[in-house]
């Protein structure tokens, strides 16, 4: 149990130390293999734990300071945050202690703070747990959420700070049937249509239906755009910037004839994968988006974005990002609208999605390009689906989703979706 503990432990320090001290984000350490010497299970609890410091970080560091002089190594700080976490969330402090100080002791440049992190972890074995919940709930870094306040309020601000902090329960989209599925997995089928998995579900692959392909995970929200999308069998749609392919199963599983298009041949994979499990057909093509020609009836842009709306989930992002891309992410964003657009057929449709909770990705790239794009008008009746609420329907035509919404139920990934309609051959443009 020890050793167990000591792997995944050293690990999740690891992790933290590449996104907090080198601005890294744990897709990127994950996809690079930095876990993959370890036991699934140790694999598994590594990523956990290194997300559960970083959505409780702030308390961490509050109660730290309390203990320390000055700032120790960035590893051995982020030991300490780890064992702080743990002890205040109800960790065995024998286990918490021992595995953190063997770690310390044996890093060759730190080994001489063990003394240290054995004394102060001890400390908050004996004290942290009750000091955790008196703390606020932690804030998002001022460069991401300044511009969020501007958006949505202070107390906006506050809801999505505490879904975040909440963390984030596993959903899936099921090719038929759900509440058989729900009753099989003992999910909640939530008002969309999605399952929401209880968070002692267990491992993913373990679960019913996993090897017969009747699910996938994905998020409430991001089953979504597809939802309004409404692809039909027969219709040809084009599923632009596709990995890692939940919704390219959605519209697979409608009987559309689908092409996916995605820069990354490894991110592809996972798709063929899942079209595998699944049983579902789709062309897949590796390629930038924008070079892609022919006619379709519909097309799908979630388009790449700052991922800000997924911080439930991903509480790396707001660590490892700063802001200083996004510039360029709203040009990328205007030209792939624009390159979609001339992808479609007269008289179809184009959903524009972004996982993001800045306007200049969603609200302000919609006005704009029904500025520009000739003819262009928005489908808000197609945003009109099961269990979506009215209200989420914003003034210039699109859908806004935030973490808060559903808050009762477990939340919701933030998300930007709208619906364009292209003027059939002969009608008015003007």
């Amino acid at each position: 149990m020890a050793e167990t503990g000591v792997a995944a432990r050293r690990s999740a320090i690891y992790l933290l130390d590449q996104i907090l001290g080198e601005g890294r984000l744990m897709s990127e350490l994950l996809a690079s293999g930095a876990l993959e010497r370890l036991a699934p299970d140790d694999r598994a609890r590594a990523q956990r734990l290194a997300q559960d410091v970083l959505r409780g970080l702030e308390r961490a560091d509050r109660l730290l300071s309390k203990h320390l002089r000055k700032s120790p190594p960035l590893t051995v700080r982020n030991a300490l945050r780890l064992g702080t976490v743990e002890l205040c969330q109800g960790g065995a402090a024998h286990g918490v202690v021992h595995s953190l100080v063997t770690i310390v002791a044996a890093h060759r440049r730190h080994g001489q703070l063990k003394g240290l992190v054995n004394a102060v972890l001890r400390k908050m074995a004996d004290q942290g747990s009750e000091a955790w919940g008196t703390l606020r709930v932690p804030r998002l870094p001022k460069w991401l959420r300044v511009p969020l306040v501007e958006a949505w309020g202070t107390e906006g601000v506050a809801a999505m700070e505490r879904a975040q902090f909440a963390g984030a329960p596993v959903d899936l989209t099921v090719k038929s049937a759900p509440e058989t599925w729900a009753e099989a997995l003992g999910a909640e089928v939530l008002p969309t249509g999605s399952l929401r998995l209880r968070r002692d579900a267990g491992q993913i692959s373990a679960l019913p239906g996993f090897e017969q392909g009747a699910w996938w995970v994905q998020d409430a929200a991001a089953a979504i755009p597809v939802r309004c999308l409404d692809p039909r069998p027969g219709e040809r749609v084009i599923d632009l910037c596709a990995a890692p392919g939940g919704k390219t199963l959605q519209i697979a599983a409608s009987g559309a004839v689908t092409v996916a298009v995605d820069l990354s041949d490894a991110r592809m994979a996972r798709v063929r994968d899942n079209l595998a499990r699944t049983r579902l057909e789709a062309d897949l093509r590796v390629g930038d988006a924008q070079s892609q020609q022919g006619q379709y009836d519909a097309v799908l842009l979630d388009a790449p974005c700052s991922a800000t709306g997924t911080i439930r989930r991903h509480p790396d992002l707001p660590y490892a990002k700063d802001g200083s891309d996004f510039m360029a992410l709203f040009e990328t964003q205007r030209q792939l609208i624009d390159h979609a657009w001339t992808l479609l057929r007269p008289g179809g449709r184009l959903v524009y999605c972004t996982c993001s909770l800045l306007p200049d990705e969603g609200e302000v790239q919609l006005e704009e390009a029904l500025a520009r794009l000739p003819g262009a008008a928005t489908d808000r009746q197609a945003l009109e689906r099961p269990g979506l609420d009215p209200a989420w329907i914003t003034p210039e035509g699109g859908l806004r989703l935030r973490p808060d919404f559903w808050a009762d139920r477990g939340g919701m990934d933030g998300f930007y979706i709208a619906v364009l309609r292209k003027p059939a051959s002969g009608e008015d443009v003007r």
